[in-house]
């Protein structure tokens, strides 16, 4: 190969949608696609060719829908196979946060309800449908978030996170590499690393990570992924140890490629290496510090094209860029590129990783499936919920109580006018005929305009119950502004229609003014209140006892999530979600997660340093209770620790369960640093029956002993532990077990 085309192959400059325009009834490639390819001789990887939403511009008049999606596909392989002289084809790389982000693409719950089901099977179906129609229209790559924590919830991307904690974000990434797998799509691990530990939640914004509570608790998942066979990672914006993650050869290559063995794609946040020129004050020397660090695909900057300048002047060695060429076509042909081009190709996988089964569902139906498993019910009084079907007089209030687009996230296309279902749409389905429902906004979704509450308390004055629908939105339109990168620009106070997402943060995270006067309004005309959270971030709660009779926790649940909050309402499905975050009080007394060092640290003297509801916590419409763990061995060696813990639940309700068990480690004495208040380590789910008694049983080993000793390797040390079953992170009964030390 020509310097010229081994540069071709590591660029990714271009955005999908300037490569197509229209052209009588369809749709033809550019003259800029044309002179991209023609003056590198070829292109590694083109982003977004089906990408739509309001940063791109692209929308139903302009855009691709799946076949003509699949049609634009082909024109771009069939131009670089015909006029170049190696025709090699391009990877195509498309956004696939929750289902694929194109037009009539399916969109699933956000990773944060997904976070909720914890439920590793069911995600691993929804990556392998979603994979699989990003498939069908000719992509080969997704890119998905799957590595970033909230550990501070202010951060507008919470939403794209499996939440809090490491194990639970390690297992789901297994699931989400072996479903794109089965799907025949490759999958780029999204953001490596340390994003969600961001100063203050401010998007893109420092860390300040130590080596250890990196490896502990940021790159589990990412290790979970490159072992499950992950295509690629992208490195994220942030800094660590001051550089950015893109030119940390640290992270990039000593602890990826060395340490982990990688071998597939290091692919940079879109526009990151740009930033670096104002470290190194030259786009070739920006180029030649990220490849040298381990980047191998750029995307949308135009540093990583002048490459072949970095090497003529010496600044980065031939052999460099030769290795990351050398792993762009290894993967082209892992995904089966140079067999079949512009069609679907059979990919890296089998099918036979630990999720697969079966039929495959469409996207559509396994998300609605998400969105059931998500919804979480914090808190009841028992008697109102479930909803009876011969209620008479339903109030349906708030402002996400009729809006599809508030349901849906950030990072989604336009959606069909008419599609998808509200809540309120859902209450009106799933009522018994003869039931009244109400409707009235109550509040605009920010602000402190209170005009429309008097309508609201006066319907739910008269009705025998009032759902109310507050929390957030990441809704993106057409008077959104953005950056270079496409997140939201927030000029004064939020964005239009949005109170999260990319570049979205928040200092204060109460409901907005209005919201909350709405509920003090309701709440006070004595109607019994159900309130339903649609939101994508843990919002700081107020205390609700004695003002609402239940609370509901809907992660933006998708286009149907509608229908999945009501038949969890009325009953016809059971609440078995679980707080994939811990959620705040207020947020003066972040950071809440569960998993912190244990200092026993007694408290604020204003306020408990407690969360309002803590990691792990959902409630059912019965009662199940827990008998302490039993472990079969009370000893075992820090070379082969082998045990089993079990424990008894029993349903003493009317009504059947569906119990997410949970187990922790909590270090007592021994290890190489100061113990955390517990870790996930596992967690299955237990189906009762009214009456019933069941038994959750873990296997334990290695893997779920395992700490990080002082060269940050895992490994098993000697010392007292306490494994911890229960239903949530602050509800544990333990059992001591003794890892003694191996024998000389």
């Amino acid at each position: 190969m020509t310097l010229a085309e081994k540069v071709g192959q590591v660029n990714q400059r271009m955005y999908g949608w300037d490569a197509y325009e229209r052209a009588g009834g369809g749709h033809r490639l550019t003259a800029a696609f044309r002179a991209e390819v023609a003056a590198f001789g070829g292109m590694g990887a083109l982003y977004g060719l089906q990408r739509a939403d309001p940063w791109s511009g692209v929308g139903f008049d302009d855009g691709l829908d799946a076949a003509a999606g699949a049609a634009m596909a082909e024109q771009v392989q069939r131009h670089v196979r015909e006029h170049t002289r190696l025709g090699i084809p391009v990877l195509l790389v498309e956004e696939m946060p929750h289902g694929h982000q194109a037009l009539d693409g399916s969109v699933l719950p956000v990773n944060l309800a997904v976070g909720a089901t914890f439920d590793p099977e069911l995600y691993a179906q929804a990556a392998a449908a979603a994979g699989a129609e990003l498939r069908s229209r000719g992509a080969h790559l997704a890119l998905v978030s799957a590595l970033d924590l909230v550990r501070d919830p202010r951060w507008g991307r919470a939403e794209e996170c499996f939440g809090e904690d490491p194990h639970l974000a390690a297992r789901l990434t297994e699931a989400l590499v072996d479903g794109t797998g089965r799907a025949g799509v490759g999958v780029v691990l999204k953001h490596f690393a340390g994003q969600g530990a961001t100063l203050g939640g401010r998007n893109s914004a420092a860390t300040e990570l130590g080596a250890r509570e990196l490896h502990e608790i940021h790159l589990v998942a990412a290790r979970a992924g490159v072992a499950a066979g992950a295509s690629g990672v992208m490195a994220a914006y942030n800094e660590f140890d001051g550089l950015p993650c893109v030119a940390s050869r640290y992270l990039l290559t000593e602890v990826l490629r060395e340490r982990w063995a990688f071998e597939g794609i290091v692919m940079a946040d879109g526009g990151a290496v740009d930033r670096l020129v104002r470290l190194t004050g030259d786009p070739v020397a920006a180029a030649s510090l990220a490849l040298d660090a381990g980047c191998d695909l750029s995307l949308w900057d135009a540093c990583f094209a002048r490459l072949g300048e970095a090497v003529e002047q010496g600044l980065v060695a031939q052999a460099a860029l030769d290795a990351a060429v050398a792993r762009v076509l290894t993967l082209k042909f892992r995904l089966g590129l140079f067999e079949q081009a512009g069609a679907p190709a059979g990919g890296t996988s089998t099918g036979a990783g630990p999720y697969a089964a079966g039929p495959r569902p469409s996207a559509a139906e396994v998300g609605e499936r998400i969105a059931r498993a998500s919804l979480t019910l914090l808190a009841h009084d028992g008697a109102v919920l479930p909803l009876s079907p011969a209620t008479g007089r339903i109030a349906v209030l708030g402002p996400n109580a009729d809006r599809v687009e508030q349901q849906i996230g950030d990072y989604t296309a336009p959606q069909r006018p008419g599609s998808g279902i509200t809540v309120l749409q859902g209450i009106r389905a799933a009522a018994a005929p003869g039931t009244e429902v109400s409707y009235a906004r109550g509040c605009a979704l920010v602000g402190d305009d209170v005009s429309e509450v008097p309508e609201a308390a006066a319907l739910a004055a008269g009705a025998d119950v009032a759902v109310l629908v507050l929390g957030g939105s990441s809704a993106r339109s057409a008077g959104t502004a953005f950056d270079d990168n496409g997140a939201a620009v927030v000029s004064s106070g939020a964005a239009p229609g949005m109170t999260c997402g990319e570049g979205v943060d928040l200092a204060d995270l109460a409901l907005p003014a209005g919201q909350l006067a709405l509920l003090d309004a309701v709440s006070a005309t004595g109607t019994p209140v159900v309130v339903v959270l649609v939101q994508g971030r843990p919002h700081a709660l107020p205390d609700l006892d004695g003002r609402a009779a239940a609370v509901l926790s809907a992660w933006y649940p998708g286009p149907r999530g509608g229908r999945a909050v009501a038949e969890v309402l009325f009953g016809v499905h059971e609440p078995r979600g679980r707080l994939p975050v811990s959620v705040p009080r207020s947020a003066a007394q972040l950071p809440v997660f569960y998993n912190g060092k244990d200092h026993r640290y007694r408290g604020y003297v204003d306020q408990t340093h407690l969360p309002r509801y803590p990691f792990g916590h959902g409630l059912s419409y019965t009662e199940v209770r827990y008998g302490p763990p039993r472990l079969s061995c009370g000893s075992v060696g820090a070379d082969a620790p082998t045990l089993t813990c079990r424990v008894t639940v029993r349903n003493v309700g009317s009504r059947p369960a569906d119990e997410t068990v949970q187990l922790y480690l909590r270090r007592l004495t021994g290890g190489s640093s100061w113990p955390r208040v517990r870790e996930l380590r596992a967690f299955t789910r237990v189906l009762l029956a009214p009456g019933a008694e069941g038994e959750a049983v873990f296997e334990v080993g290695a893997h779920t002993l395992a700490s990080l000793d002082r060269s940050l390797t895992w490994r098993v040390e000697p010392g007292t532990v306490s494994l911890e079953t229960g239903p949530c992170a602050t509800r544990t009964q333990g059992a001591c077990l003794e890892i003694t030390a191996p024998r000389p």
